[in-house]
């Protein structure tokens, strides 16, 4: 049986699979594995990350001399995408334009099993390769985090990046998420002078910081604020969550103390009471050029005729926690675009190179053992 990727992903993105609702997908992933004659397990994860179903593993045999290969995409989608199905239009996919189309990150799930059908209908050479389908990654990578899984992979692939296929993600940055509630006092609107203003209190912080982009490699976000019971009451409480993320470990920390100045100082200074809370949301990694999970990507291209390129993500991956536990990890690019949007796409020739790419990256990595 050989796959037809654009199909599978259609049918795939078909499924309604936001974070921590996998389980659609997941058994859906077993049966098709079963069919293509691999047999999948899933993990005990689920009682630490809140899904309805663990990680999906599966192992397959090398039929050649080869490193052992982590192919990895993730499950769940930024959104539910409950009645969409996907759209194929003058060559590209699409959703029905009211939800997210997920190929963030089914594409990725999509392109593996059609070039595992491929490897196997066309009797291709191959080592050890090994299947990971991860949930709740976009709410935090919870499904890497919580693995209950001992990977042996060399070295390995996460289907999940940015840009056109043969964008080889080496190196994403570490974030750090910052939890603030100030407590000032309630008090009628006409008498200001007997409360204290949270939400004043907040924005004064706020303006104190520098936000969006800080440098090449920093980035920071006021992503929500909240406070406030009617508008004749001086608010006594007020909400706010901050992200910084760098590539630098120490631009990270010197911005991340920066925002934690601005509002100790402006709950000092207005008497409110201050709270925070600070996470490490994953950790940043770089992946030298040299190293064989990136020289086995390059061949692979140039192999298909694609130019290889190096690229720094925004963004963090399953490879952010792989990487941290010292099996290597780079991400592929899929070729998507507007990813967490309505319009979100991905065009039909990108998912059939995707297929190519990761049967050539198996090849290549027999070919040079």
């Amino acid at each position: 049986m050989k796959i037809k990727v654009v199909d599978e992903f259609i049918a795939l993105a078909s499924l309604n699979s936001p974070s921590r609702r996998e389980g659609r997908v997941a058994g859906y992933l077993v049966a098709r594995l079963r069919e293509l004659g691999v047999d999948a397990t899933v993990d005990n994860s689920a009682a630490r990350s809140g899904s309805d179903t663990g990680n999906l593993i599966a192992r397959i045999p090398g039929s050649a001399a080869g490193p052992t290969i982590l192919l990895c995409a993730h499950m769940d989608t930024v959104g539910p995408t409950e009645g969409m199905v996907p759209v194929v239009r003058d060559g590209v996919v699409y959703s029905n334009g009211e939800t997210v189309l997920g190929a963030d990150d089914k594409a990725g799930i999509a392109i593996i099993l059609a070039a595992l059908s491929g490897l196997k209908a066309d009797a291709i050479p191959h080592g050890p390769i090994e299947i990971l389908f991860t949930v709740q990654e976009e709410v935090g990578l919870f499904g890497a985090k919580y693995l209950q899984a001992d990977l042996k992979a060399d070295f390995g692939y996460i289907l999940d990046g940015d840009g056109p296929v043969g964008n080889i993600i080496n190196r994403a940055p570490s974030k750090v998420d910052l939890d603030f509630v100030l407590e000032g006092k309630a008090a009628h609107a006409g008498r200001p002078d007997t409360g204290i203003n949270a939400i004043v209190a907040a924005s004064s912080a706020i303006a104190r910081l520098r936000t969006g982009r800080i440098d090449a490699e920093t980035t920071s976000n006021v992503g929500v604020i909240s406070g406030g019971k009617a508008r004749n009451i001086v608010p006594d409480r007020a909400d706010v969550a901050i992200e910084v993320r760098s590539t630098d470990l120490e631009k990270l920390e010197r911005e991340v103390q920066a925002v934690l100045d601005a509002f100790n100082e402006a709950a000092a200074a207005s008497g409110a009471r201050l709270t925070v809370r600070r996470e490490t949301s994953f950790e940043t990694f770089t992946i030298p050029e040299t190293h064989p999970v990136v020289t086995n990507a390059f061949r692979a291209a140039r192999s298909l005729g694609i130019a290889p390129r190096l690229w720094t993500s925004g963004g963090g991956m399953d490879a952010n926690v792989f990487n941290l536990r010292g099996l290597v990890c780079v991400g592929l690019g899929l070729g998507a675009a507007d990813p967490h949007t309505p319009k979100e796409q991905i065009p039909v020739a990108q998912l059939e190179a995707g297929v190519m790419f990761i049967k050539a990256l198996l090849m290549e990595a027999v070919a040079a053992a």
